[in-house]
């Protein structure tokens, strides 16, 4: 993995992260006012675009901040795929709590992944 993976996955995850939350707390309305459920993916969406935006400008000088970004993302989605696994059955969202949880599993190897490109050292010729 490099750090170009690492910056596209950023752009990706960043915008369907908190696209993929509010529609699956949409479907029962109620569960949008629970503020700390599903403000932590728009935190989450915010620091990916600007880690990704940083070392897209600068891949060395925004290194730190990607990394510290998929830190954080990897930090949350650790938290929420064993809370999913622990409460299999109690999710809003309009899917299988099993199809939930794969897709947190999924999303957690790829969270793990791009952390462990943008550790990767960025060789001095790469600019973007």
């Amino acid at each position: 993995m490099t750090i170009t993976f690492s910056r596209r996955l950023a752009f990706v995850l960043g915008i369907l992260t908190p696209l993929a939350e509010t529609i699956r707390r949409w479907h029962q309305l109620g569960q949008l006012r629970y503020l700390p459920f599903w403000l932590d993916d728009y935190i989450i969406g915010a620091f990916l675009l600007y880690g990704a935006w940083r070392s897209s400008r600068d891949a060395r000088g925004g290194q730190r901040f990607l990394t510290a970004a998929w830190g954080f993302t990897c930090g949350m989605a650790y938290a929420s795929f064993f809370s999913q696994l622990d409460h299999l059955h109690d999710d809003p969202a309009p899917i299988s709590g099993v199809w939930v949880l794969a897709i947190k599993g999924v999303g957690f190897v790829l969270v793990l992944l791009a952390l462990a490109g943008s550790l990767r050292r960025v060789p001095e010729d790469l600019t973007t």
